[in-house]
């Protein structure tokens, strides 16, 4: 699709019902959702993390057995439970077996052409959202399950060199295959975050409204992966899916799949598509494109280990370390002229609310246009910092290379967790910006190693001040001392090594040095004691 029918649809559309907000698209202005798609995109999260972590799973024996079971058992056994017009039977297939059927419901037009083939009807799942209800519904899949296939095992129980079956349905492989890495689009955690998913699905909300508007203009919608997220998740339901776009079947056909590689063109439709319609830059923080531009393969950012509970359960000394995802967008207000020479001498600067004063990242006002949004920077930020701040500012301060603050927007981060689909924008004279993040997770703890005072057999600092609040009595050995920081500067550990053994006294007589094998290392966990200044002791060692 060409600019020019971008901007007659955008003309014709304004004209009519102007730039609507993402928060105020309701059900009635798109589709009514039929199933909790924020507790099915948990479910379906926590599903993957199990199918990632199962090596088992992905070998080619057992999928071949699995799609075997799938079609031979399980779809006769759901479709005579099934009946048309009611909600799905409460009964889940084993593990394997239930991979293969997500897998096979994300290809809507071959699931439901595969169904009514077979069974003359569509083969709904039910919804469970809970374990208990999960633990029912697999307890009684076993019970019919053994009731109706005493020959057949309940769980896959196919040797890893086992040889293919004749009749092996290739498509349905390919398609478990293709998906075998989805859980790496979805793995980091914030993904299962309520507050995420909550702003996620009214993105998807706002995606299916677009289209509505636009389907008939445009070949390919290009989705965020936030997006793509509700999408594979109402796909799942395959009987919620087709009731609820029924209206629609034929442009979710337009919808880019998760694993294809798309153009830069396609993509830049599709992101005009949205600023058009709601007035905001598409990608988001952990909203980026979902697919891969032509040879372009984009690489996680950052590392983060994915654990439902603290992997510190013994050190109370250390304190959890959040961090959260910024994208942070800028575009001209196109309602107020500025020339070239304002424009050159102007730019923005972003700084740390709290901390990190030395953090300064400037972006010239030039580098923006008043035609689209554009990133300006992408961040992985503390949520100790606060927030950000967001300065514009002048050449010419006190001196010729300097600068002076115009104006500042701050962006605190409890404000954007407050905010519609955890984004808030900001105007001031001459631009707009709006800025995005992700809810706060727990990250790696991040620990510093920084040398200090010699320490003798006590823990205390060798120091006069030592000596005079022992009433001048010596101290006794020598020891190397470590103290250990964490993220935030708070100290954490002392760590200690015995070097020295003897008193220390003024005068000739110095410690004598130890053997290599009686040298010690301790930890002591917390901080020091300190007594005056930066002379201290270190923490009382713990018991194990």
């Amino acid at each position: 699709m060409s600019n020019q029918t971008l901007n007659d649809m955008s003309s014709s559309s304004s004209s009519s019902s102007g730039v609507r907000s993402l928060s105020e698209i309701s059900e009635k202005d798109t589709v009514h959702l039929s199933v909790d798609l924020v507790s099915a995109a948990r479910r379906n999260i926590g599903f993957l993390r199990s199918v990632n972590e199962c090596h088992w799973l992905h070998q080619r024996a057992t999928i071949v057995e699995a799609i075997r079971r799938y079609e031979e058992v399980w779809m006769p056994l759901i479709s005579d439970l099934t009946v048309v017009g009611s909600t799905p039977p409460m009964v889940l297939p084993p593990f394997d077996v239930e991979w293969v059927w997500f897998c096979h419901t994300l290809n809507p037009v071959a699931y439901r052409k595969y169904c009514e083939s077979r069974f003359s009807k569509l083969i709904g799942k039910p919804a469970i959202f809970n374990e208990e209800n999960e633990e029912y519904a697999l307890m009684r899949c076993r019970e019919i399950w053994v009731q109706r296939h005493e020959s057949e095992p309940f769980e896959n129980e196919v040797e890893s060199d086992s040889q293919d079956p004749p009749g092996i349905n290739q498509d349905l492989f390919n398609q478990v295959k293709k998906h075998k890495f989805l859980y790496s689009k979805f793995s980091e955690p914030y993904f299962f975050e309520l507050v995420y998913l909550i702003a996620a699905r009214q993105r998807y909300r706002g995606f299916l409204y677009m289209m509505q508007r636009f389907g008939d203009g445009c070949l390919r919608f290009v989705p965020a992966l936030d997006i793509v997220l509700m999408l594979l998740t109402h796909q799942s339901y395959p009987t919620v899916y087709v009731e609820d776009l029924k209206d629609k079947w034929d442009d979710m056909g337009k919808v880019v799949g998760l694993w294809e590689t798309v153009k830069e063109k396609e993509v830049d439709e599709s992101k005009n598509l949205w600023e058009r319609t709601f007035d905001q830059p598409y990608e988001k923080a952990g909203g980026g494109l979902a697919v891969e531009l032509d040879n372009l393969k984009a690489k996680r950012p950052i590392y983060w280990e994915v654990s439902d509970v603290d992997v510190n359960t013994k050190y109370k000394s250390m304190i959890p370390r959040f961090l959260l995802e910024v994208c942070v967008f800028v575009r001209l207000n196109d309602r107020t002229k500025v020339s070239n020479g304002d424009t050159k001498h102007k730019f923005l600067r972003l700084r740390a609310v709290r901390c990190h004063r030395e953090l300064k990242l400037d972006e010239l006002i030039s580098n923006f246009s008043y035609d689209s949004w554009r990133k300006a920077w992408h961040l992985y930020c503390e949520f100790g910092t606060r927030g950000l701040m967001v300065e514009l500012r002048g050449r010419g301060g006190r001196c010729f290379k300097g600068s002076k603050s115009l104006d500042s927007m701050p962006f605190y981060w409890n404000d954007l967790l407050r905010a519609p689909s955890i984004t808030l924008s900001r105007k001031v004279d001459q631009v707009r910006i709006v800025a995005s993040i992700t809810p706060p997770v727990q990250a790696p703890y991040l620990l510093k190693c920084v040398p200090d005072r010699v320490t003798d057999d006590s823990g205390a600092m060798i120091s006069d001040v030592i000596l005079k609040l022992n009433n001048y009595r010596p101290q006794k050995g020598r020891w190397l001392s470590r103290t250990v920081l964490d993220h935030a500067g708070r100290e954490c550990f002392v760590v200690r090594i015995r070097v020295g053994g003897g008193f220390w006294r003024r005068g000739a007589e110095t410690p004598s040095a130890v053997n290599w094998e009686d040298r010690i290392i301790e930890i002591r966990e917390g901080s020091w004691s300190y007594v005056a200044g930066s002379i201290g002791r270190a923490p009382v060692q713990r018991k194990w």
